[in-house]
């Protein structure tokens, strides 16, 4: 199968070893991947601060990158959730309802595709460390990822899961929320932390870098024991490279 990688700006600017470890994962399946050079932006931070002409725009463009790609792999349940629920009603002004309607099918968060697409949860990893899971609002609410992530973490070798308690709780990033925001949201993170650090586990992972980003931080400046890292790069690990 042929999967065309789109990276997001996260992951692009500041943890380009989550698209190379989404790489890794999906060539050990069998499965080639193409990087297409034009992608931009899927434009959600453009339309959740009120620039809706300039999201359309964006919207624009990514269907033009990927319309005909055969499956569009995205390893942020964020960037997935603003083409679902937000693309087709983009796509109404903007003249693209057909084209919207065709290519939204075919876009899958990483880890749903793995189990649903694909139907694996064993990808053959190995990741001899404690682990524990924050999804996230847009994976929890919007793309309703259920088990999914947590079936795949549980399938690695080595790996032991523990359970998040509150799981379902916002770590209170929300993009431009946290800087709007800043002392709900340091309430709420400082809430996430301590849960984090309630199970005792080494790393903390998750399938948005943004969420990551944000506890990670607040981890760090805590002097926290756990560290965060993107469930591809857990998936993507294998014995000797600890």
């Amino acid at each position: 199968m042929l999967i065309s990688l789109f990276i997001t700006c996260y992951n692009d600017t500041l943890f380009p070893g989550t698209g190379k470890s989404v790489v890794r994962v999906l060539e050990r399946l069998g499965h080639t991947v193409e990087f297409r050079e034009a992608q931009t932006c899927c434009g959600q931070m453009h339309y959740n601060t009120g620039y809706h002409p300039e999201a359309v725009t964006i919207m624009k463009k990514f269907v033009a990158d990927f319309l005909d790609a055969e499956i569009v792999c995205i390893p942020s349940s964020s960037c997935v959730a603003m083409i679902r629920d937000h693309y087709p009603k983009m796509a109404k002004e903007a003249g693209l309802e057909k084209e919207v309607a065709e290519l939204v099918p075919k876009v899958f968060e990483f880890t749903e595709f793995l189990t649903d697409k694909l139907g694996v949860t064993d990808v053959g990893a190995t990741y001899p460390h404690s682990v524990t899971m924050h999804t996230s609002c847009h994976a929890l609410r919007s793309l309703d990822c259920g088990d999914r992530p947590q079936r795949l973490l549980k399938a690695v070798r080595g790996l032991d899961y523990l359970e998040l308690p509150a799981g379902d709780q916002c770590c209170g990033f929300g993009g431009t929320f946290a800087i709007k925001n800043a002392e709900v949201s340091t309430a709420m993170l400082s809430e996430k932390m301590r849960s984090v650090l309630d199970t005792g586990a080494e790393v903390c992972t998750g399938s948005d870098n943004s969420c990551l980003m944000h506890i990670g931080g607040g981890l760090t400046r805590q002097r926290g024991t756990a560290r965060c890292v993107h469930i591809a790069e857990i998936l993507a690990s294998e014995e000797g490279d600890q």
